[in-house]
């Protein structure tokens, strides 16, 4: 695996990689999935409902869009494009297993370090808290009607803002806005009571899981002739 910490890599972005990939430095592919990951895994996660589902369908998200990194054409931000094609193939895994509702069904037609470091800080009476806490709010999530819950994690988990999830949904901001009201006051009994743990700490990513995904996503590609971009 390529040495990440390189300042002349790291601060290119999404789309300066995407190109030197296409003019054949595909190891920088890298780059993208681990910068990605946590958004993917977030998002296929709040439709699955399952860690090792998810992570397939993130690998398989990341082959999809590498096969057709020549055919991105900026419309939308680099990140909003992969996320799209993620919920794509979330969605189509429950279509094929007859598991769509007709909600999602619209829908498909239409390494936190922050982490390690809040952990550090709190003893283990807190961290065993925090874990308890962190389970009672992901299962309570998971509970959401499908409508709101994965509006629900790309705003107040992922952070993302409400244009980019209407545009990674194909849906009206009016409608992400609705639904985000309505899930946090289903929610809202769970998460005002609890001290000491916030929406950002939910589902979260952890290394080995994020190498996992990346060395199979590698494994996938090899080999693969990409076309370049029109």
């Amino acid at each position: 695996m390529i040495q990440l910490l390189d300042n002349e890599v790291s601060c290119l972005t999404d789309e300066e990689v995407a190109s030197k990939v296409l003019d054949g430095e595909t190891e920088l592919f890298e780059i993208i999935m681990r910068r990605h990951n946590l958004r993917l895994f977030r998002v296929t996660r709040s439709i699955l409902r399952n860690d090792a589902e998810s992570e397939d369908v993130v690998q398989d998200a990341y082959v999809r869009a590498y096969a057709h990194l020549g055919s991105f054409e900026g419309r939308s931000t680099f990140a909003t494009w992969l996320t799209r094609i993620a919920i794509h193939e979330a969605l189509s895994r429950k279509r094929r297993e007859g598991r769509i509702n007709t909600h999602e069904g619209e829908l498909l037609t239409g390494c936190d370090a922050r982490e390690k470091r809040d952990r550090a800080s709190r003893s283990p009476e807190q961290q065993v808290i925090d874990g308890e806490m962190r389970a009672a709010l992901e299962a309570a999530i998971d509970q959401l009607p499908s409508l709101y819950r994965t509006i629900f994690v790309l705003r107040d988990v992922q952070g993302m803002d409400t244009a980019e999830t209407a545009e990674s949904l194909g849906i009206h901001e009016q409608a992400v806005k609705t639904r985000l009201h309505r899930a946090r006051k289903i929610l809202r009994s769970f998460l005002e009571p609890r001290v000491g743990i916030s929406a950002d700490g939910l589902f979260n990513f952890l290394g080995p899981r994020c190498d996992r995904i990346v060395a199979g996503v590698l494994s996938r590609i090899a080999g693969h002739r990409l076309q370049p971009a029109c």
